[in-house]
């Protein structure tokens, strides 16, 4: 009796609130939960598909066990993707999932992308790379800024037969991409393109590029500006495919321009607007590299766990270690968070709701998974992990980038911190 008059005391005197730190008062009702008056999304588990979805997820499995599989040690020793993968990748209708129907896509949803790349990279990271860009940066840059006479005359063969590319980091521009110095300079009713640019995947298969340029130094980087170029435009160059560590049959190379002529025609969305489209289609695109990351790293598990279950040391299958059982449950339950961090981010994407700060989480914990897991199933494996007769060191390889490209991991953290200093 004495207690419960003892804290109606304390509560009516306003003493409990006088001591409770002012961070703390409003605990019942997060800063981030009162500033947000939208619905919740359905309450469905993140892993239910829709019937296209799981078609979708069904068909890339069987095309990419059957068509890429058999091809991928080949492709990685010589560096090039295999004309009958790219050829495949168009039959199946899978470069241009998300673009309307009449412009020759699929028609389907970013979820189904991701879906796709995901399922890809369990066997190749190099070809789910080639498909992700397509699809989440470079049809999707088009789809949103581009004239309806663009998307008229590029989105049909980019669904059906050509690759684009994604033009924007250069030497001294990575993580700091928008201090590019490729300048695009006005003359009449056309641009001059002089400069260069690093590190541009798909651009040895590419016919088209979007290069990002400035316009206008004075205005500092709201002078940058996108521009549509065909690879046969005088003055342009593409130059040797790198030779990378990891997804090698991506090819990634250096591209220099030349007083390279450009049509005003070509210039995609507003002058002095690229610096915008750039960071909204990659904070998408980081999606896709964390889809990337998850299949890759579940590729590797994939090939891992049978092995380990028959291979015995000591009179019994390694497998039965406990020491190793702990092992495997961790990295299958990591595997587990990437997976719902990745769809999470996809379906808030389509639903039209935030997903930066979710999306930067997918891209930096999947690429960091990716890395462990890969490393793990190589020990787990042994020796065997370690060489080339077996899959398990090409997974180890391909996961690297994921830490650095479309974002590194620092930049991830950054942002995801930005937003949560914002929230409360």
């Amino acid at each position: 009796m004495e207690r419960l008059l003892a804290v109606r005391f304390l509560r009516g005197s306003g003493l409990l609130r006088r001591h409770f730190p002012t961070c703390l008062r409003s605990w019942k009702v997060p800063p981030h939960v009162l500033k947000s008056s939208q619905a919740l999304l359905p309450s469905a588990p993140l892993q239910t598909f829709t019937e296209d979805e799981v078609m979708m997820k069904s068909m890339v499995k069987k095309f990419a066990q059957e068509q890429i599989a058999p091809l991928v040690s080949t492709m990685d020793e010589n560096a090039k993707m295999e004309k009958s993968v790219i050829q495949g990748l168009f039959q199946q209708g899978l470069m241009g999932i998300e673009v309307d129907a009449k412009y020759g896509g699929t028609g389907a949803s970013f979820f189904s992308s991701i879906l796709v790349t995901e399922e890809l990279a369990k066997v190749d990271a190099s070809v789910a790379l080639m498909c992700d860009l397509q699809n989440t940066v470079f049809n999707k840059l088009i789809m949103k800024h581009g004239t309806e006479e663009q998307k008229a005359t590029y989105l049909p063969k980019l669904t059906t037969e050509d690759i684009g590319s994604f033009c924007l980091s250069e030497a001294g521009a990575g993580s700091d991409s928008f201090a590019l110095k490729t300048r695009a300079d006005k003359k009449g009713n056309y641009y001059v393109i002089n400069g260069s640019k690093m590190w541009i995947s798909n651009a040895g298969y590419a016919k088209l590029f979007v290069v990002f340029a400035n316009v206008d130094f004075t205005a500092s980087y709201k002078g940058i500006t996108c521009f549509l170029v065909d690879r046969d435009t005088e003055g342009f160059h593409v130059g040797k495919s790198e030779n990378k560590m990891g997804i090698r049959a991506s090819s990634t190379c250096p591209l220099t321009f030349e007083n390279v002529k450009v049509p005003e025609a070509n210039i995609l969305g507003k002058v002095g607007h690229g610096y915008k489209y750039a960071i909204g289609i990659l904070n998408e695109g980081r999606i896709g590299i964390a889809a990337q990351m998850l299949g890759l790293a579940q590729g590797c598990f994939d090939h891992t766990i049978p092995y380990i279950k028959e291979r015995e040391q000591f009179g019994k299958r390694i497998f039965d270690f406990q020491g190793v059982q702990h092992q495997v449950a961790l990295v299958a339950t990591q595997l587990e968070a990437a997976r719902l961090l990745t769809y999470n981010a996809a379906r808030l994407v389509e639903h039209g709701r935030p997903f930066i700060k979710e999306a930067a989480m997918a891209k930096y914990y999947a690429s960091e998974i990716a890395g462990l897991t890969t490393s793990k199933c190589i020990e787990w494996m042994g020796g065997v992990g370690y060489i080339k007769d077996y899959p398990v060191e090409k997974y180890f390889r391909d996961a690297k980038i994921g830490s650095i490209y479309e974002g590194a991991s620092n930049i991830q953290l950054n942002t995801i911190a930005k937003h949560i200093h914002a929230e409360y």
